[in-house]
């Protein structure tokens, strides 16, 4: 299991080159309670096969009979669930109402399966893997696409009402490194998984990766600090040092620092986070501002004893910083 906007770009690439023409649906704006945010994806096969989602599971099992009956046949379609549609916006209604109570807009590309279409959903393709900052603009009356330059901030979806245009930010997909494997390093690959990260595992001790099975979770049999040195990390990328070794953690830590990587933490007491940070200070040539960046100790205190009630607060952390939460604020 992979973030699931990556999931959906792979599968939907791997259909278009075997010749499958394929609908890719896009959340283009949410009003009121809805499950999926805006720039979620679907991506679905003439046979009815797909991946991804828009909500939770009403707007999908409408689409796919309409699909069936026929509808979609145009390059662009957009409309809304929840709501009468809006000739101000040029979206039409579907009349089918959502349970949660909001409205959301669904924009629907018919991809044919040609040289065009592999090389758009390639370069999407990486940009989810964090190759590259793009948006991408699509031409809501002709049907064009096109990507442009984007430093990755900023709401999802970007309407331009003028242009008959929208222009979605691609960013790349939420990453967990985990430096090196220990009972809270496997409790929190489980949680990562669940809330849609890319899970990376690195260990060099093949005994202790020989007892580990987490289906879904990449593994990186070289100490964390060679892969994140080698470039694992982009913007979208929590790294979080769990073993209690310094060897593994400390050179992580290092290394980490060096990258956009948003979320760094290792675990630790508050004793022992101070002696880290005297330790990489001196020994690791860190200054202020990099030690700063670590989250040490690592997660929200939660009164956690066990190794999942210590991943479920490092977790939750990571969370709290991806969504760009201050800690007074919880």
């Amino acid at each position: 299991m992979q973030h699931l906007d990556l999931q959906v770009i792979e599968r939907a690439l791997a259909w278009a080159r075997d010749g499958e023409t394929v609908w890719l649906c896009t959340v283009l704006a949410t009003y009121g309670s809805s499950p999926r945010a805006p720039g979620s994806l679907l991506a679905v096969r003439g046979d009815g096969r797909h991946v991804g989602s828009l909500s939770g599971g009403c707007v999908e099992e409408d689409f796919l009979a309409r699909l069936a009956e026929g509808e979609f046949d145009t390059p662009i379609t957009t409309f809304r669930y929840g709501g009468g549609g809006n000739e101000s916006d040029g979206v039409d209604g579907t009349g089918v109402a959502l349970p949660c109570g909001g409205i959301l807009d669904v924009l629907v590309e018919r991809l044919v399966p040609d040289a065009e279409t592999l090389v758009h959903l390639e370069v999407l393709l990486a940009t989810l893997q964090g190759r590259r900052a793009l948006a991408r603009r699509v031409e809501l009356d002709s049907g064009a696409r096109h990507f442009v330059e984007d430093d990755g901030l900023g709401p999802r979806v970007i309407r331009d009402t003028e242009r008959g245009a929208v222009q979605i930010r691609l960013t790349p997909a939420a990453r967990l490194v985990i430096a090196g494997l220990s009972p809270v390093a496997e409790a929190c690959a489980r949680f990562a998984l669940g809330l849609g990260f890319e899970v990376i595992v690195c260990d060099p001790r093949e005994e202790v990766l020989a007892g580990f099975d987490v289906p879904g979770v990449e593994i990186e049999p070289v100490l964390p600090s060679v892969f994140i040195a080698a470039g694992g990390c982009h913007g979208a990328t929590a790294v979080v040092a769990l073993t209690h070794d310094p060897r593994i953690d400390d050179l992580a830590m290092i290394e980490a620092v060096r990258t956009p990587a948003f979320y760094i933490g290792v675990m630790g007491s508050r004793r022992t986070s101070e002696a880290r940070a005297e330790r990489l200070r001196r020994s690791g040539g860190l200054n202020a501002d990099e030690i700063a960046r670590l989250h040490m100790p690592i997660g929200l205190d939660l009164g956690s004893k066990t190794p999942a009630e210590i991943a479920l607060a490092v977790m939750a952390d990571i969370v709290r910083v991806q969504r760009g939460r201050p800690r007074d604020a919880l």
